[in-house]
């Protein structure tokens, strides 16, 4: 990075310009006549009531109200005994049958495994140029 700041600095010592007295004075002109932007002052206003605190009071009474018209609507639980044998007997619970198979890669995702691989190996061909040549 010093080696293309030096380089730059060079460079820039280097160029020679000609700037006509006509242009001189049009830029004095353009960078004297210049001033700051002003902010606009803003006018400060009394607020009555706070807004930020409805819109939280609004929250609350909303979420207590959803809250209670779920456990209003919810139908009662039946209660498990602790004890399995007192549990009524019932139809016994199929497990299903979990079957595997490998994953088959179709052509569009080959190749887009090969494009990655390709990315990749570009990448870090790029990244050891550029440590050999900051070396």
């Amino acid at each position: 990075m010093d080696k293309l700041k030096d380089a730059l600095r060079h460079d820039a010592a280097r160029i020679e310009v000609q700037v006509s007295a006509e242009l001189d004075n049009r830029i004095r002109a353009s960078l004297e006549n210049t001033r700051p932007a002003s902010q606009p002052r803003r006018e400060q206003r009394k607020r009555r009531f706070p807004f930020w605190l409805a819109s939280g009071l609004t929250g609350v009474a909303a979420s207590a109200l959803v809250i209670l018209l779920v456990r209003i609507n919810q139908p009662e639980q039946t209660v498990v005994a602790a004890n399995p044998e007192q549990q009524p007997a019932g139809e016994p619970l199929e497990i299903p049958q979990l079957r595997m198979e490998s994953a088959v890669f179709t052509a569009p995702l080959e190749r887009e495994l090969d494009d990655l691989e390709s990315d990749l190996k570009k990448a870090k061909q790029a990244v050891s140029e550029e440590l050999r040549l900051s070396f």
